[in-house]
């Protein structure tokens, strides 16, 4: 009777030994079918958590990994090669870098700041025709010298952001609202899909609400 009794404990051991293993293996599993839906687009988790957005959900978002972009002059780099941020993303069109694109620029450095803890959680990128762009400013009291160059004068003022190059027409297809509605720039989630855009009359207050909640609802 003793040994039927330990070898009854024994097999009740075994069994909690493997279902106490097996709790990560399936945590891990469910994550990436989790992620390969969300990818797939076959599951929304924004419409499942549910959110009283201030910005305008993308449907569907739009992914940035189709597209090859040049970094400081380095071809053939891809978003994937960045680090999996949130970001927020400025479109600059044409040849120079006007008042719109200096306010854009400003107001998401001005909201990333404000995020606090979660600034580290947070990127921004500038798109567009960065390497050969110039930068339209106005003189500065006391300033004599001020740079005209404008991938210069974006390393001075704008600490931290990533300056990606895209042609035109991807950028047509890419974000075409901004062809007639230039005054809007647009959160990335951390996989690379294009998921929001955020009016620049809208309050600062409800953009830092918007994001507080992502990142609140994810892990990246």
């Amino acid at each position: 009777m003793t040994g039927q009794a330990s070898e009854l404990s024994q097999r009740r051991a075994r069994r909690v030994l493997l279902l106490i293993a097996g709790i990560p293996l399936g945590m891990m599993l469910a994550a990436t079918v989790l992620w390969w839906a969300v990818q797939q687009g076959y599951v929304d988790i924004l419409g499942s958590v549910g959110t009283a957005n201030h910005g305008e959900l993308i449907n569907p978002p739009r992914p940035l990994y189709d597209f090859v972009f040049q970094h400081e002059g380095v071809a053939e780099t891809l978003w994937e090669d960045m680090p999996a941020k949130w970001r927020l993303l400025v479109v600059q069109r044409g040849e120079v870098c006007g008042e719109l694109c200096q306010q854009q620029l400003y107001q998401t450095r001005q909201i990333h700041i404000a995020l606090g803890k979660d600034f580290n959680r947070v990127g921004r990128v500038l798109l567009g025709n960065v390497g050969t762009a110039s930068v339209t400013i106005a003189p500065t009291e006391g300033v004599v010298d001020t740079p005209r160059d404008f991938p210069t004068w974006l390393e001075q003022q704008h600490v931290g952001v990533t300056p990606l190059t895209l042609a035109e027409s991807a950028l047509d297809k890419l974000v075409p609202e901004t062809l007639d509605q230039p005054g809007q720039w647009y959160v990335v989630d951390p996989a690379g899909w294009i998921m929001m855009r955020v009016a620049d009359d809208l309050h600062y207050k409800d953009v830092i609400s918007d994001l507080r909640f992502l990142l609140k609802h994810s892990g990246g």
